[in-house]
């Protein structure tokens, strides 16, 4: 733990976040999983950007996977296995992220809330979450 507690902490809880959206992404793909509000983060993201039914589903496929070996990955480098694609996968991750924190914006610009504070609260954790993931990637960290 070369680079102290914290690091140590925020690797994890990234690479464990990547992991479960990865996991909830690949087992509630289906219809009715979707419609129950199961899938994980990336099925909210996508079915907020408008996609419906099959595309939807591949959509939310497509990105469990890459957050699930980005996961793993990260987990694997923290034990000096290093892989030369890491930063490539979380980054698009990132991308995804960086697309719904912005369309989170106009839509509140748009549209409005139902409800100021619990919007600011989930606003709050999805921009957490995006500077994790561009730390993470190297790129901009």
């Amino acid at each position: 733990m070369k680079d102290g507690l914290g690091i140590f902490l925020w690797k994890i809880s990234v690479a464990l976040y990547l992991v479960a959206n990865g996991v909830l992404g690949l087992i509630g793909t289906d219809r009715l999983s979707q419609v129950l509000g199961r899938g994980g983060d990336f099925a909210i993201i996508f079915g907020r950007l408008g996609f419906k039914g099959d595309t939807l589903g591949l959509f939310v496929t497509i990105a469990s996977l890459i957050a699930l070996v980005a996961g793993i990955a990260l987990i694997l480098e923290m034990l000096n296995i290093s892989f030369s694609f890491l930063d490539t996968l979380i980054f698009i991750i990132a991308i995804i992220w960086a697309v719904y924190v912005v369309v989170n914006i106009v839509t509140w610009v748009t549209g409005g809330f139902d409800n100021f504070w619990f919007e600011l609260q989930k606003f709050a954790v999805h921009t957490m979450v995006l500077a994790s993931l561009l730390i993470a990637s190297k790129r901009f960290g």
